[in-house]
């Protein structure tokens, strides 16, 4: 049976899709909270393969649409990074009781970041899968960036989906004032980094460089040798269900 989409008008935003199950009764662990990439939604399949694991858990799950994301309201290229990690702010508040797990897949790890440091008495755990925090700085050419500034927004082919990559200039600015990488960030709860090191996308070294910088000493880089970006084959699946299971 499929899960049912709920919705949550956020103040000053949009009309936010989510789908929640909560722990069956006497199931301890901290609630799982599924952060997609750029350009996804909560029915991707990594998404969907942790969620069928919690179900078969009895395990609390939240999965949730940025706003211009999915089947949530809003304008895809009206939104910048601090409105969808607000986004994930609010549902956090108004779903889930008690601690909580993030899982952040490419953007969605650097969304888990900036949503951890906002509620550090919640989040308990991280996992980041090919994680991409400031990527607006490093992901982008200096001409590309140009680009984005003085046009607006700049239009690139995408791997993932026949709709193009769209990179706003509301989003690129908001970004570039959200980086992390340059100073220790300030967690001190359990991060896993999941990173395949044949992704095209993200370089994997910055599972090292966002290990070296967290300010917690209970983190492990997970590097899958002929992984990609997406780390989304079943060996690949199995390997994040490991990690999520050892967590409480």
């Amino acid at each position: 049976m499929e899960d049912e989409i709920l919705y949550l008008d956020r103040p000053g935003g949009s009309s936010l899709a989510y789908c929640y199950t909560p722990a069956q009764p006497g199931v301890q662990g901290t609630t799982l909270i599924f952060l997609p990439g750029y350009m996804s939604d909560m029915d991707g399949g990594k998404a969907l393969a942790v969620n069928s694991w919690a179900q078969a858990k009895g395990r609390a799950m939240l999965r949730l649409d940025y706003a211009g994301c999915g089947a949530s309201g809003g304008a895809f290229e009206d939104q910048s990074l601090i409105d969808w990690r607000d986004d994930v702010l609010f549902l956090i508040d108004k779903v889930t009781a008690g601690s909580v797990t993030l899982i952040g897949s490419s953007m969605g790890g650097w969304l888990m970041l900036l949503v951890a440091l906002s509620r550090p008495m919640r989040v308990k755990n991280l996992v980041g899968i090919a994680a991409a925090p400031d990527f607006t700085d490093w992901g982008f050419s200096q001409e590309q960036k140009m680009t984005i500034l003085q046009e607006g927004k700049l239009e690139e082919h995408s791997e993932y989906s026949d709709d193009p990559y769209v990179t706003t200039r509301t989003f690129w600015q908001s970004g570039d004032a959200s980086r992390l990488l340059h100073s220790e960030i300030s967690f001190d709860g359990t991060v896993r980094l999941l990173h395949g090191q044949k992704d095209a996308d993200v370089p994997w070294a910055y599972a090292l460089e966002i290990a070296k910088k967290m300010r917690s000493d209970d983190v492990q880089v997970h590097l899958v040798k002929d992984g990609d970006h997406r780390l989304s084959r079943d060996q690949d699946i199995a390997l994040l269900i490991d990690v999520i299971s050892r967590l409480s």
